[in-house]
């Protein structure tokens, strides 16, 4: 249908207008899972989307779902979206440009009156970016069941306040069971958060599935003495040996050319310019598209704790918490995403997505696979980031007609109503 044109102006509105919910002073988003500002951006988002005639339902673990009726409300739906949760120092578009340009798509159907074969919804999946609740994508993996609901719901954040009474004291905890809404498919729109699509001027990302993570928590336990009487030779420095880590995690990922490795939390006890660091929590992140080189990077790591520990005589604990494989998208799917950007006049670029998206997941349980759009110099988790109003109206674009070009299968395949 190339008739049906997404509206780029109305897409930005709901991108900028959503922006204030959480708004820092450089430009970004701060809109933690969980929190009252969830809750603001919820609102709207349900608000919206019952304008359009949607019912929207949450399941237990405060997923969203605003579904528009199609002729055979017997097929599952396909789902669309992404996730409304930013980090402490977000951007506007990461995730919300998923959420509002499925919105913007639905929109469009409503006003030209076009009825699809199957129910098409937009989702909103919770915390997303695990920056409160770790891990990541911890909704969406209850949903494909990776974790089970009630161990998500008793993770708790670092203040000690758990997912479960998180999600209550918002009001989002639905009476749906997490898992049982099925999906006949589900395409996620997303910012790249990476440098290729820009620097190759090319308007769309077809992604062809998710490379494989894990992430680990460490602690560094030495003995907290007075920094001005402890003789230097004599002191357990938990601080020392934790820098000392983040650089064998640094120095493990740079012997693999396709690996990455990041320590992006640390917190230093008891926390005083006087005092020698007595223990130490940090975050390793590792990813790289083959499970085999994280299996040897996880390994120099673990003797490179060994050496550490017992050169300054502390102790290193290393926990895996979280392990994602890779994840291929596919096929049906991703022919969708090709045949919608080559009908909308759109260069393309296949891609291996770097980050974690809650597509990876959703992959695990129905047809799944994304669109990415560039992003200025790549960069993204960070308050500058950004996508031109034009780049976000053609990732919408290439959404709206992915969606019809699979409802069409969806057609063929049981039949007109």
């Amino acid at each position: 249908m190339k008739n049906l044109r997404i509206d780029p102006e109305r897409l930005w509105d709901d991108l900028m207008d959503t922006a204030r919910i959480g708004a820092t002073s450089k430009g970004g988003i701060c809109r933690l899972t969980l929190t009252d500002l969830d809750r603001q951006v919820r609102d709207w988002f349900k608000a919206r989307a019952e304008a359009l005639g949607c019912t929207v339902t949450v399941d237990d673990m405060g997923c969203m779902f605003a579904r528009r009726p199609g002729q055979r409300d017997d097929i599952p739906p396909i789902g669309m979206g992404s996730h409304l949760d930013t980090q402490p120092t977000g951007g506007k578009f990461d995730g919300t440009l998923g959420v509002f340009a499925a919105l913007e798509a639905l929109r469009t159907l409503h006003l030209a009156g076009y009825e699809t074969f199957a129910p098409i919804e937009v989702i909103n999946w919770t915390n997303e970016e695990g920056s409160r609740f770790t891990p990541a994508m911890m909704a969406s993996g209850v949903f494909a069941g990776v974790f089970e609901r009630d161990w998500a719901a008793a993770r708790a954040d670092r203040g000690g306040e758990t997912f479960g009474a998180a999600l209550e004291a918002i009001g989002y905890r639905g009476p749906e069971k997490c898992g049982q809404h099925r999906l006949s498919a589900f395409f996620e729109v997303h910012i790249e958060q990476g440098p290729y699509l820009e620097a190759e001027a090319r308007d769309i990302g077809v992604v062809t599935g998710v490379q494989a993570m894990r992430w680990y928590e460490a602690t560094v336990t030495g003995q907290d003495t007075h920094a001005g009487t402890t003789p230097m030779p004599r002191r357990h420095d938990a601080l020392l040996a934790a820098a000392r880590m983040v650089e064998a995690v640094n120095a493990a990922a740079l012997r693999r050319p396709t690996a990455v490795g990041t320590v992006g939390l640390l917190e230093v006890k008891p926390g005083s310019p006087n005092v020698v660091p007595g223990e130490v929590f940090f975050t390793i992140d590792l990813r790289d598209p083959d499970p085999a080189v994280l299996d040897a990077i996880a390994n120099d790591i673990d003797e490179a704790a060994k050496q550490i520990a017992g050169g300054l005589g502390v102790g290193i604990a290393v926990k895996n918490i979280w392990t994602q494989p890779p994840q291929p998208f596919h096929p049906d799917c991703i022919a969708a995403v090709r045949e919608g950007a080559r009908v909308s006049g759109l260069s393309t670029r296949d891609m291996i997505s770097g980050a974690g998206h809650d597509a990876a997941y959703i992959a695990r349980v129905a047809p799944s696979a994304m669109i990415f759009v560039p992003c200025k110099d790549g960069i993204s988790h960070n308050e500058a980031e950004y996508s031109s109003k034009e780049q976000c109206a053609a990732g919408a674009q290439v959404l709206l007609q992915a969606v019809l070009d699979y409802d069409r299968t969806l057609a063929d395949r049981f039949g007109k109503a």
